[in-house]
């Protein structure tokens, strides 16, 4: 019988693949009995026809699903409807809603620039520079802690990269130990503890009936949790919901945590930027701190200087004694190491170069206050906006309550899928919208998405 020979695009010059007639049932499959396909036949006739289909040792992989904040920007673009809004990423916009890159930043950048410095690899720890600023601005130069140098401070890639540091430093020197979570938090809290191995819980924080606090909850929540968990605070400013614990409950808070012998671990992305002040927005943190108490402190500069894309930040741990804070800061560098080797220098020394001149700082802390004060004028429009055209006597000054550039509006997911479908306000599921990336002029038309959504969605 005569046979037919195939030459397939996918195969190497030096492979063929022989078919004979049905009855021989023989394939020859010479070098590629060694490669990585798969054969299909199909019968035509007399002939077997055999296709070479090449596989991936990688077909295993699934796709991931989109990020459910990210996600919302993409959406955004996407969307070519005039008064479309982007309510979802938290980052700062002017009243135009265009981003801003803040006037101290460039002259920081220029500066650099005329003294001419350079590329070099920084430390693994970071810019000593930087690392000494961002402590005495989270804690108070005065502070016992840093003047008795119980503080080991280390750059860290922003407020994720931080977190992600601190969480294996929690995994390999504290096995088995917990992390307790605000239920709802920032997306990528759960995440991180996930990647480092840390198991964690939740703790009740957002009442859906008072779009507040839930306050009683959360000390029941965090006195249950085994001895010895690490309880996730927000700083200030907290995300998603914009609530915040009074003066009065963070003491309570802090008294439930010593007696459960919990290690305090502070979330600080906001500092400065929610109220405008750097100190009041460091009020948690200190008070734990005054207490003698030995806490965890990741910052970012995302948000506070625009630093959105240099991925500035560092993690903090207070310690009893100088000598087990070198301890603590050496482990920390000899898990950054084979991390990521060693932090960027761009924003770091942006950083340090306006902590570090008296007028540039001045200059920062005037645009946070401008800033943040955009924010809460946008925030008593929407308000106002609400209050005026709402009929139904709905209590909206929960809006008011909260703080920072989120507020969590207590609509759920159907009540959101409407406001984007058809208001075509862009926002997570969860009913958080960026205040940051709202203007005053539309504030009357985003309370016209609310109230319809709220009254005629279930």
């Amino acid at each position: 019988m005569a046979s037919t020979m195939l030459s397939l695009a996918s195969v190497s010059p030096s492979s063929s693949i022989s078919i004979h007639d049905t009855h021989k049932g023989k394939i020859k499959l010479g070098s590629l009995e060694r490669s990585n396909l798969f054969l299909k036949t199909e019968s035509v006739g007399r002939v077997s026809m055999v296709a070479a289909v090449k596989t991936s040792r990688f077909d295993g992989v699934t796709m991931a699903p989109p990020d459910p904040i990210l996600g919302v920007s993409e959406a955004f673009k996407a969307s070519t409807n005039e008064k479309k809004l982007n309510l979802g990423v938290g980052a700062y916009r002017t009243e135009e809603l265009q981003p801003y890159v803040l006037n101290v930043v460039k002259k920081a950048e220029n500066l650099m620039l005329e003294r001419g410095e350079n590329k070099e690899y920084l430390p693994i720890e970071g810019l000593a520079a930087f690392n000494k600023a961002t402590a005495e601005l989270l804690f108070g130069a005065d502070n016992p802690v840093i003047k008795e140098q119980r503080v080991a401070t280390v750059q860290g890639l922003s407020g994720t990269g931080s977190l992600r540091l601190a969480a294996a430093f929690i995994e390999r020197y504290f096995p088995g130990a917990k992390a307790l979570i605000s239920s709802p938090t920032w997306g990528n809290h759960k995440n991180i503890f996930n990647d480092a191995g840390v198991p964690w819980s939740e703790y009740r924080y957002y009442d859906p009936k008072t779009v507040g606090l839930d306050f009683e909850g959360m000390i029941a929540d965090i006195k249950a949790a085994p001895e010895g968990s690490f309880v996730l605070l927000h700083g200030c400013a907290h995300n998603p919901t914009g609530i915040d614990p009074t003066p009065d409950q963070w003491e309570k808070i802090a008294d439930v945590i010593q007696e459960k012998n919990h290690i305090p671990f502070f979330d600080v992305a906001y500092q400065g930027f929610a109220s405008g002040s750097l100190d009041a927005d460091a009020a948690s943190v200190r008070l734990f701190a005054a207490r003698g108490m030995e806490l965890l402190v990741a910052q970012s500069y995302s948000k506070n200087l625009g630093l959105y894309a240099e991925r500035i930040g560092a993690i903090n741990v207070v310690l009893t004694s100088s000598d087990t804070a070198v301890r603590v800061k050496s482990q920390l560098k000899r898990l950054a190491r084979p991390m990521y080797s060693n932090p960027p220098i761009h924003g770091a020394k942006i950083v340090a170069n306006i902590v570090g001149d008296p007028t540039l700082f001045s200059e920062w802390k005037a645009e946070m206050e401008m800033m943040a004060g955009r924010i809460k004028n946008v925030r008593q429009k929407l308000y106002d906006s609400l209050c005026a055209k709402d009929k139904s006597g709905k209590d909206w000054s929960f809006i008011l309550k909260q703080i920072g550039m989120f507020s969590f509006t207590g609509l759920n997911k159907t009540q959101t899928e409407n406001m984007t479908n058809k208001w075509h306000v862009f926002m997570t599921k969860d009913g958080r919208i960026s205040l940051a990336g709202l203007n005053l002029a539309k504030c009357e038309y985003l309370s016209d998405a609310i109230i319809d959504s709220y009254h005629n969605v279930s």
